[in-house]
């Protein structure tokens, strides 16, 4: 559309016919001159119980006491370790795996925890489990969905029922995971925070590795977080996620068993020339469920030794 000066006339004439309906004009007439609003109207405007909330010291906030959190996939691995910072914290946790025991026992934690042999795949068992916790804590505060799985093959290689698993577990899982952790929160009226684990293989493909099916249902994790950090947060219900890198754990070391080339890349391939530990992980996902976050929402943590962003060359 051309605009000539006639049409730019016309239409400011139509843009101040509407706006001296309302206070528009009288607004723009008063820029530059002292102002009416006392400073207590403008406190009011900022002031809510978030912000004073927030005006307590970090070591408070980041604190986990009276909160209890969900951790599906809790029994091992990077699951575990949440676990074990969570406790550190002072939070309590109630563990879900479908392994028969976890490999540390909860009891020496210093916590509220017990554990809930679930598959996240079965709906029946996971409502009667959240049914179970809310029992048995009281309350749900948080969910960090840590139970995954993966398949590293070719594409032309995955079944029907391999990249079925993947999902089930994957994304359903993390979805109803979440859906029940919610509904408590929600009915508590709370608020509370989701943390999912993705992976960076929802960002790129990884060295060596052909992960088309799992970095597809992550990449499904976070594009769900961001929907559901928006549908929540009038709940103050925060939804975020973490994307580790190369970690080591008994996933890593199986992979690493079944293609020993990746022994070749783990450490070498992220910039900062190591392989991850699981107590990589601990400080972001604390920092997700804890009061220091109350602004953090939709937003994912990568935490990769620098291989998200590149690759220095051997």
């Amino acid at each position: 559309m051309a605009y000539n000066q006639r049409t730019v006339f016309e239409s400011r004439n139509l843009y101040t016919q509407y706006a001296r309906r309302g206070s528009l004009v009288r607004g723009i007439a008063n820029i530059g001159k002292p102002s009416n609003v006392s400073s207590n109207t403008t406190s009011a405007f900022f002031k809510n119980k978030d912000n004073e909330r927030n005006k307590r010291p970090l070591s408070e906030r980041m604190s986990l006491v009276g909160k209890t959190t969900v951790i599906t996939g809790g029994a091992r691995g990077i699951g575990l370790s949440l676990v074990e910072a969570v406790a550190e914290a002072g939070g309590d946790v109630a563990v879900l795996d479908v392994l028969e025991q976890p490999q540390t026992d909860l009891s020496t934690l210093g916590i509220k925890a017990k554990y809930y042999r679930t598959d996240v795949t079965k709906m029946d068992a996971l409502e009667e489990t959240f049914r179970q916790i809310k029992s048995d804590f009281g309350r749900i505060d948080n969910c960090v969905t840590a139970a995954g799985i993966v398949a590293d093959k070719s594409f032309f290689d995955h079944s029907w029922e391999e990249c079925e698993k993947l999902l089930k577990v994957n994304v359903l899982g993390t979805f109803f995971c979440a859906q029940l952790a919610a509904k408590a929160i929600k009915d508590q009226g709370s608020g509370g925070s989701l943390v999912f684990i993705a992976s960076i293989a929802s960002h790129i493909a990884l060295p060596l590795q052909r992960l088309p099916m799992y970095g597809a249902t992550k990449g499904a994790v976070r594009v769900m977080m961001k929907q559901l950090a928006v549908e929540l947060a009038p709940l103050k219900i925060r939804v975020n996620t973490v994307s580790p890198g190369f970690i080591r754990t008994d996933m890593t070391d199986l992979c690493a068993t079944q293609q020993p080339e990746l022994y070749s890349v783990f450490s070498p391939a992220p910039p900062m020339g190591r392989i991850g530990e699981t107590s990589d992980i601990t400080g972001a996902v604390n920092y997700l469920l804890s009061d220091a976050s109350s602004y953090t929402t939709g937003a994912d943590i990568p935490i990769t030794g620098g291989l998200i962003a590149g690759r220095i060359a051997n």
